[in-house]
C-alpha cells in the first residue's frame, strides 16, 4: 500500500522524463511539486527503498519497472475518472482534472474495471491524452504543436499540453475544440502569432504562446 503522496510523485517522475533519456533532477521535482527540495529528497529515500525507483544523491531519479507500473496505474484511473466526470456529469475539461486528482487514488480494482467498461473502453481522456490500458500499457502518440506548422499546411486539433482550468477557458471561448479542423493562413514574423481557419468557416488569430501548447496532426 503505498500512500497519495507516493503515487503523486511516481506520476510526477513519469510525467517528467516523457522526452527525456536522463533522469529528473531534485529541483525539477521540488518545481513541479511546489515542495522543497529536502523534503523532495527524503522522499526520494524512501521510494528507493521500496523498490520504486532508482535514485542516487545529485544524480537524476528514474523509475523502476514497479514504479513505471505504478505511475501508470493512477494516470489510468485519473484519465478515466476526467471522462465519467466529462461525459456523465457534464463537467467542463476545465473542471475534471482538479476532481480526477481526488479520485485517482481509489483503490478498488474491479471498480476502475467496471469504470472503464461503463464508459466503453475510452481511449483518450478529454484532453485528448491516451488512457493506460489495465496491464499498464499506454500507446506513444507522435504530435506536434501548432507552432511548429508551416503555412499552407491543414491540420486536427488532437489535444492540449497546458492543462490549467484558466488556458482551457480560453481555448473554449476561442472555440478550439478537440477534433476542429485548423488550416494555417499566415504566421507573423513579429511575434510568431498564427492565423487559423477554423472548419473552414471563420478566421482566428492564436498567440504563439497558445499555438505552442496546441497539439495536432
Amino acid at each position: 500500500m503505498y500512500s497519495f503522496t507516493e503515487e503523486n510523485y511516481l506520476k510526477t517522475i513519469f510525467y517528467l522524463s516523457i522526452g527525456t533519456q536522463e533522469g529528473v533532477s531534485t529541483n525539477a521535482l521540488a518545481d513541479s511539486t511546489n515542495t522543497r527540495a529536502a523534503s523532495v529528497s527524503d522522499m526520494l529515500k524512501r521510494l528507493a527503498e521500496k523498490g520504486l525507483i532508482n535514485y542516487q544523491k545529485y544524480r537524476g531519479v528514474t523509475l523502476t519497472e514497479e514504479g513505471e507500473r505504478l505511475a501508470l496505474l493512477v494516470i489510468r484511473k485519473h484519465r478515466l475518472w476526467e471522462v465519467f466526470l466529462a461525459e456523465k456529469l457534464q463537467f467542463g475539461w476545465d473542471e475534471v482534472h482538479v476532481i480526477a486528482e481526488e479520485l485517482e487514488h481509489i483503490r478498488s480494482e474491479r471498480l476502475i474495471e467496471k469504470l472503464d467498461a461503463f464508459l466503453g473502453y475510452p481511449k483518450f481522456d478529454p484532453h485528448g491524452d491516451p488512457i493506460p490500458n489495465a496491464a499498464g500499457e499506454m500507446p506513444r502518440f507522435i504530435y506536434r504543436k501548432l507552432s511548429e506548422i508551416v503555412e499552407g499546411t491543414t491540420v486536427v486539433m488532437t489535444g492540449v499540453s497546458e492543462h490549467s482550468p484558466a488556458f482551457l477557458q480560453h481555448l473554449d471561448k476561442a472555440g478550439l475544440t478537440l477534433g476542429c479542423q485548423l488550416k494555417v493562413n499566415e504566421i507573423s514574423d513579429f511575434d510568431k502569432s498564427v492565423s487559423v481557419l477554423i472548419d473552414n468557416a471563420r478566421t482566428l488569430f492564436v498567440s504563439h504562446e497558445v499555438a505552442k501548447n496546441l497539439l495536432v496532426k
